[in-house]
């Protein structure tokens, strides 16, 4: 009886080993499986942008991208410089938050190796007074104050032509420059140049008879575009917001995914509720 109660034990002992084993094997599998897992988690996407409006475009992207396995990270910069010298040293994968006209300055005055992927979105310069209803209006030796960026002036000076109060002669395909200028019977004033950053707070303060804000600018500084913008650029000559990447990089996976997102309909529907008219979505 003894015997058989051992032999019973010893058959017993066996069975829970080998159900023990199976449970190891089971979750070593399992450990195994989740290791593959880790492996295959989403990637990651750094794309650096001004905080208004590329950051909250990128943020109402974001979750279209998790859905195809792209963890998006937005570094927000407050200025139009730092962008391209991350990008540049590999710190972001991308960058959203320049026109070509400042692209190809950017790239012919430090050598950047850079390359656009994608034009997002447009946002019309505009001009802002607190004092006057339109350009025609402002006065003999009117201040305006606008930004130090001179590929912003190809595009502000225009402005002010095409409503009839300063004439330029400019070089086909070229940029307008302050020297371009042939013909200013109110003698404007352009000369007060400041960091684009600051233009807003130069309005808000009350400097100048009229001040030009690059439209990223003023939704960020709360400036009152249907109430003080006098004149704006003409929808026919805008230039796009364009998301960029180190040349080489443009067909990466996830990078063409960004593009694609940032020109879906459900972007599109997000920027023109939002902006109402101050952004405009672009259809290439």
């Amino acid at each position: 009886m003894k015997k058989l109660l051992g032999i019973a034990s010893a058959t017993l002992l066996s069975l829970s080993l080998v159900a023990c084993g199976t449970a190891d094997e089971d979750n070593t599998a399992d450990e195994t499986t989740g290791d593959e897992g880790a492996q295959e988690e989403n990637v990651s996407l750094v794309v650096g942008a001004s905080a208004v409006p590329h950051a909250e475009v990128l943020e109402a992207a974001t979750p279209l991208l998790a859905e195809q396995g792209i963890d998006l990270e937005i570094v927000t910069f407050t200025d139009y410089v730092l962008p391209n010298q991350a990008l540049r040293d590999g710190d972001i994968d991308a960058n959203y938050f320049q026109t070509p006209g400042y692209l190809d300055m950017q790239i012919e005055e430090f050598g950047y190796e850079f390359s656009s992927v994608g034009a997002i979105h447009a946002e019309p310069i505009g001009v802002y007074s607190q004092e006057y209803d339109s350009l025609e209006d402002l006065p003999e030796d009117a201040q305006i104050i606008m930004s130090d960026s001179f590929s912003d002036h190809g595009r502000i000076l225009p402005i002010f032509e095409r409503a009839g109060v300063i004439e330029l002669d400019v070089e086909e395909g070229q940029l307008a420059t302050r020297e371009d200028i042939v013909d200013n019977p109110k003698n404007l004033n352009f000369d007060t140049l400041v960091e684009a950053r600051m233009l807003a707070p130069s309005f808000q303060s009350g400097e100048g008879d009229a001040v030009v804000i690059n439209t990223n600018y003023a939704l960020e500084g709360e400036v009152d575009i249907d109430q003080y913008g006098i004149a704006f650029e003409g929808e026919d000559v805008l230039q796009p917001n364009l998301v960029v990447v180190r040349t080489g990089e443009e067909e990466r996976e996830e990078i063409q995914a960004l593009v694609d997102v940032l020109r879906s309909e459900e972007i599109r529907a997000f920027i023109e509720e939002t902006y109402q008219g101050a952004v405009i979505p672009m259809d290439e």
